[in-house]
């Protein structure tokens, strides 16, 4: 017996063929506007707290605006002076000098009682950050959370030390931070046994877009996640 032939596809319309390139453009474009956008977003708020202080002999849009009457917006100053001035700061703190004039300036912080635990603490997190440099989230995991079963994607920090690793035990811990979907700039810091944590073969950058996608965007090639057999997930990391 021999089945009828299978009928050809219908041909699409002029507007299904409008509406697929618009969706293959959206998808090329918007990226690159919102990184655009971003930026410009970002250099506006920079500006908007750096120029106030720049003093108008100096701020090229005010010199233009006074000899031309043209009013321009030069996106980028306030960055570019931040630079500048950071730069200089740090080159003036390595010498002698320097090193005296901010231990003089730390001495009249702390002096001061509301202050001095403001500057205390937040001077602790830049540092922190700062000089750990590239060796915050090296590694991608997962998780059991919220509960035993369900498994959360996270970033091994480092391993726990002081009280919180003493009153643990001899087991290792590990601190992980859990970002959440879709803003990972926020999440949760957490504390587990190392035997819990499953190190993950992606990148960090790769587990940043799965989770920024929720779960939508996976990572391919060699790096990519190794798949489980069904039913069953890897072995925790020793």
């Amino acid at each position: 017996m021999h089945l009828p032939p299978t009928p050809p596809p219908p041909r699409r319309g002029l507007f299904a063929s409008l509406r697929s390139s618009f969706f293959t453009g959206l998808i090329v474009i918007a990226p690159i506007g919102i990184t655009i956008w971003l930026i410009w977003s970002l250099f506006g708020w920079i500006d908007s707290w750096v120029l106030p202080l720049i003093p108008n002999a100096y701020n090229p849009a005010y010199l233009i605006r006074f000899y031309t009457g043209i009013e321009v917006d030069i996106r980028g100053i306030g960055v570019a002076t931040f630079l500048i001035f950071t730069i200089l700061v740090g080159w003036i703190a390595k010498g002698l000098i320097g090193r005296s004039l901010i231990r003089w300036a730390e001495s009249l912080v702390l002096s001061i009682p509301v202050i001095r635990s403001l500057y205390s603490g937040l001077k602790q997190i830049v540092e922190t950050v700062l000089q750990q440099g590239q060796q915050n989230f090296e590694k991608a995991c997962l998780i059991e959370h919220p509960r035993k079963g369900v498994w959360a994607i996270a970033f091994i920090s480092t391993t726990a030390k002081g009280e919180i690793a003493r009153r643990h035990g001899p087991e290792e811990m590990v601190s992980v931070f859990m970002p959440t979907t879709p803003n990972p700039t926020s999440g949760f810091l957490l504390f587990l046994p190392r035997k819990d944590v499953i190190v993950l073969d992606m990148s960090v950058e790769d587990a940043a877009k799965l989770i920024i996608s929720a779960g939508l965007v996976y990572p391919n090639g060699e790096g990519g996640v190794k798949t489980a057999p069904k039913g069953k997930l890897p072995q925790a990391a020793e």
